[in-house]
Formats: C-alpha cells, structure tokens, sequence
C-alpha cells in the first residue's frame, strides 16, 4: 500500500513504515477490543444523588444566588450516559491544575458534539463564583461547571482526599429502570504504582499529535499561559 506521492521511498524506510502501519492497526483493533471490554462492565454500584451548586454562565459577584442541581437532574433524558470530569481546583488546590484547564479548553471545543450522546459536566471543588470567573476567563461557554465544595462527592469518586488534596479523574454514570443513578466507569491519571499521568491520554489530542513528531512527547507539561 503506497502511503505517499513523494516518489520513491528507500527500501529500509518502506520496510520500517510498513511494520509501523501494522503495530498502528493492531493498536487500533487493541483499543477497540478494551473499549467493548469496558462497555460490558457488569451494572455497577448505586449511588448517593449528590448535590452541586450551579450558576448562570456569566455569573458575576453579587448576582442571583447559585441554584443546586443533583447527579440525578443532569440526565437530559432517558438512555443517556453522564460523563464527569473531575477538575483539579479548590480546596488544597488553590491554583487550577494546568494540565486539567489544558483538558478542558478541549472539552469546550467538542463539547456541543459530545452532548448529541451523552451529558457531559465539568465538577470542581473550588467555591462557585471562584470557577465560573476561571471558566469566563478560559472562555468556556459550552459546558456546565459545577461547584462540589461543600459535599462528597469528588472525596467518595476518588479525586480528593482527606486533606482536601485534588486529582483528575473522568467518571461515567448511569440511571437503572427505576431511576436510580449508578457508577459505571471511572479512571485517574495513575493507572498503577509505577504508571503515574497516562490514564486518560486518550481524553486530550495534545499528547497523541505530539507523538506524532519524532521528538515525542518528551518532559513537557502544560501551563496556563506560554
């Protein structure tokens, strides 16, 4: 299979190119093969109907109360997943995760795209007005911030401990026959002892086109300015 118009390749970098593009489809039927082991999980755990405080998007001090929403509520309708992504803001995290806002920037990008299947919702533990001025400041208008500050629900999910300290994580919910809502899915950047921060590569195109390059991914870390 010829892969490019740029005349005759060397025979070493054919050969080479030709094992990559098998490794690269065996790759694919790979994930393809997780993904549905992921989707035949078994129905898992009900949980708690949190509570989260909400906000108009242009939420400014001094403007209308926050109104609560709960994990139930932001289903839009029946046979739909929700997707959350744990934001790494608030509490012990008194600066928004770079690598979290990098994320995100992304999501509000897709985020119209993605909700056509799913709902899809942004939680922080940072108090309400202080991530809707973050949010207004990234410009992001096509998703729902949530404030969980004041309840469990990022410490019981895995994304904060007892200290307050914050992690990323994305979790996926369900809602049974009877209504009831229940944790299906969720992952975090560490995937094991010795694998910290490639959990969730695969929710950001940043990383996958920088290993594109022959240089890689490299030692580079996200900032929220350059």
């Amino acid at each position: 299979m010829r892969m490019t118009n740029l005349g005759e390749e060397p025979a070493e970098y054919a050969r080479a190119r030709e094992e990559l593009r098998q490794a690269e489809i065996e790759l694919m039927r790979h994930r393809e093969r997780v993904a549905d082991q992921r989707r035949r999980l078994p129905q898992g755990p009900v949980v708690d109907d949190y509570v989260f405080e909400e906000g108009p998007a242009d939420l400014q001090a001094g403007d209308t109360p926050a109104t609560t929403v709960r994990l139930s509520e932001l289903f839009t309708g029946p046979g739909r997943d929700l997707v959350v992504y744990h934001f790494m803001y608030g509490k012990r995290q008194t600066e928004a995760c770079p690598m979290c806002t990098m994320w995100i920037d992304g999501f509000n990008g897709v985020a119209r795209h993605v909700t056509q299947n799913a709902d899809f919702v942004i939680v922080a533990a940072a108090g309400l007005p202080t991530l809707r001025e973050y949010g207004r400041s990234r410009q992001w208008t096509n998703l729902r911030l949530l404030s969980a500050g004041a309840g469990t629900f990022k410490y019981d999910l895995g994304s904060e401990d007892a200290e307050g300290n914050q992690d990323s994580t994305v979790s996926v919910f369900t809602r049974d026959d009877a209504g009831s809502v229940r944790h299906f899915y969720s992952a975090h950047p560490r995937m094991s002892d010795d694998i910290d921060q490639r959990g969730i590569d695969l929710l950001s195109p940043v990383w996958n086109i920088l290993d594109l390059t022959t240089r890689g991914r490299g030692e580079w870390f996200a900032a929220l300015d350059y």
